[in-house]
C-alpha cells in the first residue's frame, strides 16, 4: 500500500507516510479512512520524504475539490507535508493551494521540523 497511516485518537494526531508513487485512489482510500474514524479535525502530517503524489492535473484538482467538500462539512485540522524532491514539493504546493481549505498548512524539507511546528499547532475541536 503506497500510504501507510496511524490515526492517534488520544493526540489527536494523524501521520501518514507515503512510500513510492501515490495516486488518486490511495490518495481517496486515505482521506475515507480520517473522514470515517473522525480524524478530520486531527492535525496531521503526511511524509512524502520517501514517495511522491503521481497525481495529473485533473486528478489534483479532483482531489483539490474533494478536500473543499471535506472543509465544508468538518473542521479540519492542521496538516504538515513533508517532501524532500523537488517532485513531491511542487505537487505539495500545488495541493495545498487546490485544497484552499481554512485551516493552518505548512510544507517543509525535514520530518522533525514538520513535527515542531505542528506540536505548536491545536487541533480543530
Amino acid at each position: 500500500m503506497p500510504v501507510n497511516w496511524t490515526i492517534s485518537h488520544p493526540t489527536r494526531l494523524v501521520l501518514a507516510v507515503a512510500r513510492d508513487s501515490v495516486g488518486l485512489v490511495d490518495m481517496q482510500e486515505y482521506l475515507d479512512a480520517v473522514v470515517v474514524d473522525g480524524a478530520m479535525p486531527y492535525r496531521k502530517i503526511f511524509d512524502l520524504t520517501h514517495g511522491t503524489l503521481d497525481l495529473d492535473d485533473k486528478e489534483m484538482m479532483i482531489l483539490g475539490a474533494r478536500i473543499r467538500a471535506y472543509a465544508r462539512t468538518s473542521k479540519m485540522g492542521p496538516l504538515a507535508i513533508v517532501a524532500s524532491s523537488p517532485a513531491a514539493y511542487e505537487r505539495a504546493r500545488m495541493y495545498m493551494t487546490l485544497a484552499g481549505a481554512d485551516r493552518p498548512m505548512q510544507l517543509f524539507s525535514e520530518l522533525h521540523l514538520a513535527r515542531k511546528w505542528l506540536d505548536g499547532q491545536e487541533a480543530s475541536p
